[in-house]
Parts: C-alpha cells; structure tokens; sequence
C-alpha cells in the first residue's frame, strides 16, 4: 500500500480525486518513519530517498584529479526514454540522399567501365542487337543470320582461323536456324515427325570456297538457307563475310539425306516430313557451282602420303553416336605434306561422305599429290587427291583439295601463348 500510495506522488493519475490525493500527501508527510503492511518501523524511502540520489547524480566526483559524471540508473532510464526535441517534419523523414546518388554513381561508372570493355559499336542498323546471340530469321523467313567472332584458340601457326573453325560455324548456323524456324525434335537437327519415324540427317556431298581466311578478333557474318536436293535429299548453302568489312570469306554447299537411325540405312523423305520442311526451301541455283569431275578411289600404289592408325575419341562424337563430319576433314589434312600446309592455304574443298563410322574404328588417310610444285615454283597453286578409309580398306570419305599459295603475314613466334 505504501508503495503504490509512494508512486502515485511521483506519477499522478486522472483517476484519484483531489481529496483522496491530498490524503495521501499527508499520510506520506506524517513523521520520519512509517509503517508497512506488517507493523514494522521503515526507513524513509520516497521523496527524501528520491531527492537524495537525484543530489548524487548531480555531483561532481574526481578519481585520481579527473571529473568523472555520474548518473543513476533511474535518471539514464529517464533520458533513454525521453522523446527527441527536433520536432517530426517531412524533411528529416526522408532517406539518405547523399547514399542513394553514392550507389547510383557506382551503377553508371561499373556500367561504363564493361561498355569500354567491349567496346563493340554496330556498324549497321540491321545489327543492333546482340551480335553474338543465337541469330535470327531474316528476309521473309527463309535466310538465317548470324555472327561469331574468331577466338584466340580457333587460329593456328599462321594467325588465322583453320579450316575445322569455319567449318563448325556452318554446322552451328544450321542447327540454329531448325531451332529458331520452331523446327527441332528430339534429334541432332531432325524435325519433330523425324523423331517419330527415328530419321536424322547424314552429309553426303561437301563443296566449299575459301578465299581468305579471318583472324584473331575478326568478327564473321554467316547466311544460310536450304532448298531441295532431287527427290530424297535437301541443300543447305552458306555465305560468310566479314561482318566489317562485307568482304567474302567463304561460300559452301552440303547435300543431306535422311538415314533411320536405328538401322543405319537410307531412307526416303516421308511427306510429313516433307511438309515441315518445304516451307523453308527458297528456289535458286546453289551457291557454289558443282565440281562434276569423278574423285577417284585411292590405293597405296597411287597415293604419295599415308597416315595410318587414325582413331575417334569420345568427344568426337555427336548425339547420333556417329563421329562429326567435321572431324573427317582434320583426318584428311592429316596426310597432306607438311610442305604444302607451310607455303600454302586451302582454297577449295570437295568432299564425298560413302559411309559413317564408329567411336571403335580405325581408320587411314591416303593423299596424292596431283601437281606438286612446291620444288621450283612454290607460287603456283596445288590440287591433291584424298581418301579416308578404315583399316579393312572400307572407304569413309573421298576428297579433293586445291591450295593457293599462303599471303605474307607478320612474323610468328614459337611457343607464344
């Protein structure tokens, strides 16, 4: 009773009225010493206590000549509790502005700096976007465009890029433009009713012409679009430039025709696949004018080079389980003369694909030699012959090259990474 009657002095509440208030005054005022609820005689502890403690907090002590305050515990609390004077305006609710336009600042200059790494400008309207995305259908939906730029681990000894690189972007656009027509099924570039029936596409006639060949940091602009090929086949044909420049770098053709997968043999274009495709064909002669002259079969009578003991590795493979047609053409150079790879560039290629092999085969590369000038003329160009067959003598792959002689280039350095 005491206690509460003792908190109701320093904490008046609306409640009390003023006679009970002055009652409880004068019961508190009465003498020295109270009494608490169990007749025992206590020390005075209410206001004079209060007084008393609020003197000591007030005081000034010294420890060793420094000042030090005190404070009692009560007044901290008091203080801690005590509402800020700075009234609340709309002003100093606002955030810290200095910090957000510090975090702004930080977004533009990292932005700026990866735009000066690029450092990539388009040169055309048409190309303003990402110039090394995925590509995109272009004229009326029937060519196919994309970019690639040629990396550092894609050139050879001579600085720029090698046949395989090139080779692999005619691949790449072409799978990418079934993807981008909405046209991939479940296979390596088959349609979707050619996963039903378990068809794929298999290369059988390759012609290409290079004339001149991209560096380091060039960046190359590809277009393709297909057409029909006789009754069972189809015609894919590419043009690649220089996406600076617009100069030609090189122009193919590829023949495809549908193989069952599971059974390994040739088979004809069913007409639902037929009506898939046939809207992409686009009517005009091939790109690259046939060769028509017979590629003869090779033996080891009549070739000059050979280079046995050729066998795929498991990345070689695609998702057909059939070594890519691209490794072929690296099998066949393997037999050219180290003379000819040094004084001259391929020029232009013909391939004929007479059957597939597998991750287990061994195989041989056979080269002839048709007008070796390399001796007295090295300015003169070269035509070889080539045959890539397995060990049992089953023919792969028959080919002809033709080799210009190589354009002066800077210096190379050994062992430079």
């Amino acid at each position: 009773m005491v206690a509460s009657i003792a908190a109701s002095a320093f904490f008046p509440t609306p409640s009390f009225s003023p006679t009970a208030s002055a009652k409880a005054s004068k019961t508190i005022g009465e003498g020295s010493e109270n009494l608490d609820a169990r007749g025992i005689i206590a020390k005075p502890t209410s206001s004079s206590a209060a007084m008393q403690g609020k003197v000591m907090a007030q005081a000034v002590s010294k420890i060793n000549g420094a000042k030090v305050g005190l404070k009692a515990e009560s007044q901290k609390a008091e203080e801690d509790a005590a509402p800020s004077s700075a009234p609340r305006t709309f002003y100093n609710q606002l955030p810290d502005w200095s910090v957000l336009l510090a975090a702004v600042t930080t977004i533009f200059l990292a932005a700026e700096k990866q735009w000066t790494l690029l450092d990539w400008k388009p040169r055309r309207p048409d190309m303003l976007t990402d110039a090394f995305s995925l590509g995109k259908i272009v004229q009326d939906g029937l060519v196919f465009k994309q970019n690639f730029s040629i990396r550092s681990y894609e050139i050879g000894a001579d600085r720029t890029a090698s046949i395989e690189t090139l080779m692999n972007h005619l691949q790449e656009t072409a799978l990418n433009h079934v993807r981008s027509a909405g046209l991939m099924g479940d296979g390596f570039g088959a349609t979707p009713e050619m996963s039903k029936r378990n068809l794929i596409w298999v290369v059988t006639k390759v012609r290409v012409l290079i004339e001149h060949y991209p560096s380091w940091g060039d960046v190359v602009e590809v277009d393709t679009w297909v057409g029909p090929a006789g009754k069972n086949g189809m015609r894919r044909d590419w043009h690649v430039r220089d996406h600076r420049t617009g100069q030609t770098i090189l122009r193919a053709t590829r023949v495809w025709v549908m193989m069952n997968k599971n059974t390994r043999k040739l088979s004809k274009v069913p007409e639902e696949v037929r009506a898939e495709i046939g809207p992409y064909f686009v009517e005009r002669a091939a790109i690259v004018d046939e060769d028509s002259r017979k590629l003869p079969k090779l033996d080891e009578d009549t070739t000059d080079y050979v280079k046995k003991g050729l066998t795929p590795r498991w990345s070689d493979l695609d998702v057909n389980q059939h070594v890519n047609n691209v490794k072929y053409i690296g099998w066949i150079l393997e037999s050219a003369p180290i003379s000819i790879l040094e004084n001259h560039e391929l020029a232009s290629m013909t391939l004929e694909y007479r059957r597939e092999c597998g991750r287990d085969s061994v195989l041989q590369s056979l080269t002839a030699v048709a007008n070796d000038c390399t001796g007295g003329l090295p300015e003169a160009s070269i035509e070889c012959q080539h045959l890539l067959q397995l060990e049992c003598g089953a023919e792969i792959v028959r080919g002809r090259t033709q080799w210009r002689p190589r354009r002066a280039s800077g210096p190379t350095s050994a062992g430079s990474a």
